[in-house]
């Protein structure tokens, strides 16, 4: 029961003058030849980022309170561990604050949705300790959605942050590649080799590219699937690394779904990949809930237990009402991550647009 974001027809297709903005302040950015690497999400967090960006247009009106609700919640309880800054609308500032954690630190800034995970910036460092910001040009997946808005994210959390931005002619979300911070990424070829993002480039160039950018040796290459969601099959829906050497897996163990060949091809490929010193990967699967609550469930809603987010000292995962399945990918992910405290709260709403905790958040580490 893995469905998640399918196009959302109030805001498609941005516009060319748009793209074309986001294309030009990408390219004034600034390079360096330093070496940087992007460290594993589990690594200490200066802080979380995340946008109060839901919108009627986008959301609905049934969806938009929950959604703002849950994006409360994720922050209330990231906060809990690490400081949390949200971006938020001027005119919705006031809103905000009445469902936040007093600790939560507000930014307004103009946004268009709340996908900080593939608006905001992939924050690198050396070993020297410098820390810049990479701008992979957001592009709404492809020209699917607005993005005049989103597109400056980046740009504008790097600034924030007082670190440089890196620029680069790829298009990426932060949602397309996962890491261990040793230099072994996975990724799906759907949504990364894929016109709407990276038009005429192979693999190999590809990899040329990115790989310096985020201090990578090694891409284990998952297929992904294109056009079933907004997304073109995003890496972190479906496998993530829980540290160096350990990998959780999604599975879609419903066979008339469209995601359970693809997920049964994933755990074949982890299963037999080894990492970018030669070690064999340890492949732990979640699997989906087989119900979910009926409130805010749609054919979009994203039921799977791998969006979850580490922060420091705990990871913040879903539940979605199926106890079964719910304490059992809360076993798994205490396994995955011993010593950290498991936080499972309600998002139905954020999963009704097909997105998960991780979708709505981006780690600025220490």
């Amino acid at each position: 029961m893995m469905t998640r974001r399918h196009f959302m027809t109030s805001t498609l297709l941005a516009s060319t003058a748009s793209l074309l903005g986001m294309q030009g302040s990408a390219l004034a950015a600034t390079s360096t030849p330093r070496e940087w690497y992007m460290p594993d999400e589990g690594e200490r967090h200066t802080r979380t980022w995340m946008a109060f960006g839901a919108s009627a247009a986008i959301w609905g009106k049934k969806l938009l309170p929950e959604t703002r609700r849950n994006l409360a919640t994720i922050a209330n309880t990231i906060v809990k561990y690490e400081p949390v800054t949200l971006l938020v609308r001027e005119n919705e500032v006031e809103l905000a604050r009445k469902l936040l954690d007093s600790k939560v630190e507000l930014v307004v800034s103009a946004l268009d949705d709340l996908w900080m995970r593939d608006t905001g910036p992939a924050f690198v460092l050396t070993e020297q300790g410098d820390k810049a910001a990479i701008n992979f040009n957001f592009n709404g997946w492809g020209n699917k959605q607005q993005h005049r808005q989103d597109s400056k994210v980046a740009a504008f959390i790097a600034k924030q942050a007082g670190v440089e931005v890196i620029s680069t002619k790829l298009v990426l979300e932060g949602g397309c590649f996962e890491l261990d911070g040793h230099g072994t990424a996975i990724m799906t070829e759907s949504c990364t080799l894929n016109n709407n993002r990276n038009p005429g480039m192979s693999k190999a160039q590809f990899e040329d590219t990115l790989m310096p950018l985020l201090g990578l040796d090694k891409i284990i290459w998952l297929p992904g699937i294109k056009g079933k969601d907004i997304t073109d099959g995003h890496t972190d829906f479906y496998a993530r690394f829980a540290r160096p050497g350990v990998v959780v897996a999604g599975y879609d163990p419903d066979p008339a779904s469209f995601d359970h060949a693809v997920t049964q091809r994933h755990l074949e490929i982890l299963q037999a990949a080894t990492d970018a010193q030669g070690n064999k990967l340890q492949v732990l699967t979640l699997e989906g809930p087989e119900t979910v609550r009926e409130t805010y469930e749609t054919k979009d809603f994203a039921a799977g237990y791998i969006g979850y987010y580490v922060c420091n000292g705990a990871v913040i995962m879903q539940e979605f009402g199926d106890k079964q399945a719910d304490s059992k990918a809360k076993a798994t992910l205490q396994k995955a991550f011993p010593g950290r405290k498991i936080e499972q709260i309600n998002v139905d709403g954020v999963a009704a647009g097909g997105g998960s905790i991780h979708c709505t958040t981006q780690q600025e580490p220490a």
